[in-house]
């Protein structure tokens, strides 16, 4: 079975069993909202079990949670920095014109028909994605996913095409 990672295990919050999780999902809603269902795993990557959501609230840039049937702090204290993932099977079908992380890096991008480089990361800076593109012999290229800029992403053919606007890009 194959998984994506969705957040990390940071902290213990408080004495009932609940956990600091520094989320890495643009779901993190749906991720962690009670009855969810996660696979726990180790600081070697390694499958430790199942786990169900109990509770899920937000503090400050963390993602509170609590696993069912684990309700004190020592219950806990032993998967600190362990991982939470998702297996792929549980992912749910996005609208058009979303896509999930792991879709989106490693595509190339195209600018008329010429590559610019493949993506390796997506940050979040606010109002918008923004798309890292690693290029050869420049500087990495940071490309806002918005429609005048990215015009069409084909996952099956591992290809965005995009316009880049004039002073975007500093090395042309």
């Amino acid at each position: 079975m194959d998984y994506l990672n969705v957040g990390k295990i940071v902290n213990t919050q408080g004495l009932q069993g609940e956990m600091r999780v520094l989320s890495v999902t643009d779901f993190a809603e749906e991720r962690f909202k009670k009855g969810s269902k996660l696979a726990l795993f180790d600081k070697q990557d390694q499958f430790v079990m199942d786990v169900e959501i109990a509770s899920h609230r937000k503090v400050k840039n963390f993602d509170i949670v609590k696993f069912r049937g684990m309700y004190h702090i020592n219950d806990i204290e032993k998967y600190r920095d362990h991982s939470l993932k998702v297996a792929t099977e549980d992912l749910s079908d996005l609208d058009e014109g979303e896509f999930y992380y792991h879709e989106i890096i490693g595509l190339e991008v195209y600018e008329h028909d010429v590559l610019l480089g493949t993506i390796k990361e997506i940050l979040q800076p606010g109002a918008n994605d923004v798309w890292v593109v690693k290029r050869k012999g420049k500087r990495d290229l940071l490309l806002p996913y918005i429609p005048p800029v990215v015009l069409k992403v084909d996952v099956a053919k591992k290809r965005v095409d995009v316009e880049i606007p004039e002073g975007l890009d500093d090395e042309n």
